[in-house]
């Protein structure tokens, strides 16, 4: 349609010369392709969120590719949390790829990282829908903490970055206080072995060995398992930091 308005108006514009209706006709040529390219087979304009969840899916249905997708998108996410990708963040990524997929890990797997951060806005309530539909709680658990280990991999762990993790969090369905346990992993403060063990400073000793039962109990590495060698890496850094954080405690309070 806009073609023959721009042939018109073309025609018109330079003194009712043939050559502005040809040049008005390409135009508007033009515009009709970009603006159908944007629009679905139904006329309805298209969501450009749309068609990179469309992209997830066509990669997540590839044979032995569904947790590599998860992981490829997520890690896009924090990456470029705070506007730009700063190169130790990146080589974490690539590190723990290469060491969970082994053989496997290849471009490819950089190249999808690479389509995730440079296609704008992420569509994380789709993709965080489609992977709590996919995982246990358990290992959802486990792709916070990998994304904690992307965000302090440059030594300092940003409010928005934190602020991207808690939101992919809450996108999940993990527990506030798993969030919060797995945070105080990297980002410290003085009450953050408390935190760990997701329980107050005031709390009695009792309270704090019984909290170090159910935390040890919860986060053991048997939980995943199933996963590859370097996300069982993680699990166990993961055990061993709330180890930590109870002998600290411990340790302050003079406790058996």
């Amino acid at each position: 349609m806009l073609k023959f308005i721009c042939a018109i108006a073309g025609f018109f514009f330079l003194g009712r010369n043939i050559f502005g209706a040809i040049i008005g006709f390409a135009i508007g040529s033009y515009l009709d392709y970009f603006n159908s390219s944007n629009k679905d087979s139904d006329g309805s304009k298209r969501n450009p969120h749309d068609d990179i969840f469309k992209h997830y899916q066509r990669q997540a249905a590839m044979q032995n590719n569904n947790f590599a997708s998860m992981l490829i998108a997520l890690s896009a996410a924090v990456l470029r949390a705070d506007g730009s990708v700063i190169r130790a963040e990146l080589d974490f990524v690539k590190s723990f790829f290469s060491q969970q997929f082994g053989p496997q890990f290849s471009v490819s797997h950089l190249q999808e990282l690479k389509y995730y951060v440079n296609s704008g806005n992420i569509p994380l309530e789709k993709i965080c829908y489609d992977i709590k539909l996919r995982t246990k709680l358990e290992v959802r658990i486990q792709l916070l903490h990998y994304l904690f280990g992307i965000a302090k991999a440059d030594g300092n762990v940003s409010n928005v970055e934190i602020d991207v993790i808690k939101r992919i969090a809450q996108l999940l369905e993990v527990p506030l206080s798993d969030f919060e346990s797995l945070k105080n992993m990297f980002y410290r403060d003085v009450n953050s072995d408390y935190k760990v063990l997701g329980i107050e400073s005031t709390a009695t000793d009792e309270e704090i060995k019984k909290a170090y039962r159910q935390m040890a109990i919860r986060y053991h590495p048997d939980k995943v398992a199933t996963m590859g060698e370097e996300y069982q890496k993680g699990a166990h850094e993961k055990f061993q930091k709330i180890q930590e954080a109870y002998e600290n405690i411990k340790k302050q309070r003079g406790m058996n």
